[in-house]
């Protein structure tokens, strides 16, 4: 992913086809609407060679693969994915493999997933725990209790926690998520605390109300994860912290009071005010990434005027500050993608719109994520009718973003 910049730049579109290499056609021209239609025959030894691709260390070579797996049949390049996963000798292989496995309906990826809780590589474990976060399976939650036990990357663990957090109606797991947010690094109860306003964990609003409370480097992400819960109980120390929190604090307050569903157009017209001083201001780093921070909460519990915001004032910045609000609509994008797919189907400024989503995924380096949307993105640009919005969004997500 840290390459994933220069690669775009330098990237010619290049599809693979029968096993040999040909210029992607203009998504204008006959030819390049009809690859799009649906998945593409793609020959056995195309396959494995496009797999045994996804390891090389040339950026285009390896997208390039990718995009040539995506839109091969799944009968087809699911067996040769899931033994690539297997037994591939390249590891960096194996794990895109499993990426892009994941992005396919294949029955088989569940037994495949639950034997790589287990293994050495980390990056295969991550993906295997984002997997669980978005397939609960309760048989699983004693194996990932355990895992918890000798997880210690700060690469790893956070998938791990989000994928246990997502099973909070069991009591085995509230128990140890409720340790697991007190103790630690600020990192790791990072991590635990955003998962657990994600999860809407009503049985930890008082730990998040206490560690709200404290001044400190976690006060924004309990503040926000108040606001995602919707709990009325916190509503009296979220009043108290817009009193006597400092400056930098407020956005996250306002956006959680927001969430909660009090006074919502006067704080939302305060974020907006404040992203636009943060940004032309050079010196409120702090404060910009609050804001952003409490806008992307919004937007992604379905708030347009939020996610326009973030659009509006981040298409027109440069860096430093433009980077945070390409993160944030990054963010939404994963988190959220039916609200984002919706929200660009309508907006003017569309294709500067990708190229700041493009950017925040240079950054989130959360490949299942990401494999996600792409996926989503592409099920339903195959499904749209040839004129509609979607078609014309989706077209343009894949050309900009080469998927």
């Amino acid at each position: 992913m840290a390459s994933r910049r220069k690669g775009l730049l330098a990237a010619a579109l290049i599809v693979l086809a029968g096993g040999r290499g040909a210029v992607a056609q203009s998504p204008q021209s006959p030819a390049g609407a009809a690859q799009e239609h649906g998945p593409q025959t793609v020959s056995a030894d195309a396959i494995q060679a496009a797999i045994d691709s996804l390891g090389n260390l040339d950026f285009p070579t390896r997208m390039n693969a990718s995009r040539t797996l995506r839109r091969a049949p799944a009968a087809a390049v699911a067996p040769a994915l899931i033994q690539a996963v297997e037994s591939h000798k390249d590891q960096f292989a194996r794990f895109r493999a499993l990426v892009l496995l994941t992005g396919f309906n294949d029955a088989r990826t569940a037994e495949l997933v639950r034997e790589i809780v287990t293994n050495p590589n980390d990056r295969l474990r991550t993906v295997a725990y984002m997997y669980y976060e978005h397939h609960p399976t309760a048989n699983m939650i004693p194996s990932l209790l355990k895992a918890l036990d000798r997880e210690e990357s700060e690469f790893v663990r956070p998938a791990l926690i989000r994928a246990l957090a997502a099973q909070g109606s069991d009591s085995r797991v509230r128990e140890t998520l409720l340790v697991e947010v007190g103790r630690g690094q600020d990192f790791f109860r990072s991590g635990v605390i955003e998962a657990l306003g994600d999860y809407r964990a009503a049985y930890a609003v008082e730990p998040l109300i206490a560690i709200a409370r404290q001044a400190g480097p976690l006060q924004a992400d309990a503040v926000v994860a108040l606001g995602k819960l919707k709990d009325q109980r916190a509503m009296e120390t979220l009043a108290a912290l817009q009193r006597s929190a400092p400056r930098e604090s407020q956005p996250t307050i306002a956006a959680a009071i927001c969430l909660l569903g009090v006074n919502c157009d006067a704080h939302m017209s305060y974020l907006v005010e404040t992203l636009a001083f943060a940004e032309k201001n050079l010196g409120y780093q702090e404060l910009l990434r609050n804001t952003v921070a409490g806008l992307v909460a919004l937007a992604n519990s379905g708030n347009t005027q939020a996610l326009a915001a973030l659009f509006d004032k981040g298409i027109t910045s440069v860096d430093p500050p433009r980077a945070p609000m390409a993160l944030g609509v990054g963010t939404v994008a994963i988190r959220n993608t039916p609200v984002l797919l919706s929200f660009l189907e309508s907006y003017k400024q569309e294709d500067a719109a990708i190229a700041l989503i493009a950017e925040g995924f240079e950054m989130l380096e959360e490949d299942y994520a990401e494999e996600s949307f792409f996926a989503s993105v592409r099920r339903g640009y195959w499904q749209a009718a040839e004129s509609s919005p979607t078609r014309r969004v989706g077209q343009a997500l894949i050309d900009k973003m080469e998927f």
